[in-house]
């Protein structure tokens, strides 16, 4: 299981690199169409792009989903708070959380997949693009968060919650805060106590 655990923690490591440049390159394809259709309506000189409208749209909604799936994977996107940090119902709702990403992983791929190939009859309005190249997000995102999400899941079950987010999950500042906290009291304490 370790192996396992190690080869899933490349593979993602490697996906995630690959994830963030596609991330950077549709935020700049995006950030440009936007800035060409601005430009466009303002000077007449420039011709109106129809379709940059259009492209605009589909790398937000890829970035949406891409982006979601690196959210999954360091506990960015989906968290719950309700119960005080390290007791049984803070870690069996955080279980909870990766259990239910792993499901909706599984569900944008089966039902993913149906979508998608209805975007191969129908095609985008101005640029005439096969929407299966819009619609395939789902699918893709459904596979990057069925991913992380067992990695997630696997290294908790070899390691531990404390563990698996120590490795996996962003760092939270009020956890940091609380972290400073607990070696100054623990300063403290040494101090009073010799």
């Amino acid at each position: 299981m370790g192996s396992l655990l190690a080869g899933l923690s490349r593979l993602n490591r490697g996906l995630e690199r690959v994830l963030h440049l596609v991330l950077l390159a549709l935020l700049m394809s995006f950030i440009a169409l936007i800035i060409y259709q601005i430009v466009s309506r303002n000077l007449p000189l420039l011709p109106r792009l129809y379709w940059t409208e259009e492209f605009s749209r589909f790398a937000f909604q890829w970035l949406i989903m891409l982006g979601t799936a690196i959210g999954v994977y360091h506990a960015d996107h989906f968290v719950l708070e309700a119960f005080p940090r390290g007791s049984r119902p803070d870690t069996a709702t955080r279980l909870f959380r990766d259990l239910a990403c792993l499901a909706v992983g599984v569900i944008f791929i089966v039902y993913g997949k149906d979508f998608a190939l209805s975007g191969l009859r129908r095609k985008a309005t101005a640029s005439k693009l096969p929407m299966i190249y819009v619609y395939s997000v789902f699918i893709v995102s459904g596979v990057f968060i069925v991913l992380f999400s067992l990695e997630r899941l696997l290294h908790t079950a070899l390691h531990g919650m404390k563990s698996m987010e120590s490795a996996l999950n962003t760092p939270n500042e009020l956890d940091e805060v609380t972290h400073i906290d607990d070696a100054r009291l623990d300063t403290i304490e040494r101090g009073t106590s010799s």
